[in-house]
């Protein structure tokens, strides 16, 4: 009986890593951002603007990439690649 005991805390502790952490918010992801209608405008295509957050060191816009390894964070870009800011750099 303790191995079986055993197994099933090994399997719970080893799947509470595939757990989202973010949670679900019907409001939208928290900590984001409702971007301008000029920002939206600048954004370059192919950037996810669903979640999109300004982070207080750079000031800039960041959105979050869903790719095939990781999720994290990148600039948002103009078309002509550069970052979008809420102040100069």
């Amino acid at each position: 009986m303790k191995p079986t005991v055993n197994f099933i805390l090994s399997v719970c502790v080893l799947l509470t890593g595939c757990i989202d952490s973010v949670g679900s918010n019907p409001d939208g992801p928290v900590g984001a951002t409702r971007l301008p209608d000029d920002v939206l405008t600048m954004a370059a295509p192919g950037q996810d603007l669903q979640d999109v957050r300004v982070f207080p060191e750079d000031g800039c816009y960041w959105y979050r990439y869903v790719g095939p390894v990781e999720t994290t964070y990148l600039p948002l870009r103009t078309r002509d690649g550069r970052p979008i800011c809420t102040r100069p750099q």
